[in-house]
């Protein structure tokens, strides 16, 4: 199992479907196709996964992003806590001082 939090705002949730709703569009293109009718052949219904894709990514950039969490391990999940007193002031000594 992973460590990373995992985002549950809307943009995030609807990003998460995108690729298996294409996916299952090309399915059913392709099972369309094995009908026998030249109406249903992949190369006439192949427009529809780009809107499927199209649709997604208008549905990705409309939908909010309040909430939204960012893919980084929460350190206290690496085993070590993190507090003031074990990270070091100054970790490159040297830097931004004028030597």
């Amino acid at each position: 199992m992973s460590d990373r939090i995992r985002c549950a705002c809307r943009s995030c949730t609807i990003r998460g479907l995108m690729w298996p709703a294409t996916i299952i569009s090309a399915g059913v293109l392709l099972l369309l196709g094995e009908t026998r009718s030249d109406n249903f052949s992949i190369w006439n219904t192949y427009p529809v996964i780009l809107i499927v894709l199209g649709a997604f990514s208008v549905a990705v950039a409309a939908a909010p992003r309040e909430g939204h969490v960012s893919g980084a391990v929460p350190p206290t999940a690496l085993g070590t806590p993190v507090s003031a007193a074990t990270v070091p002031p100054n970790q490159y000594p040297g830097q931004g001082q004028g030597q």
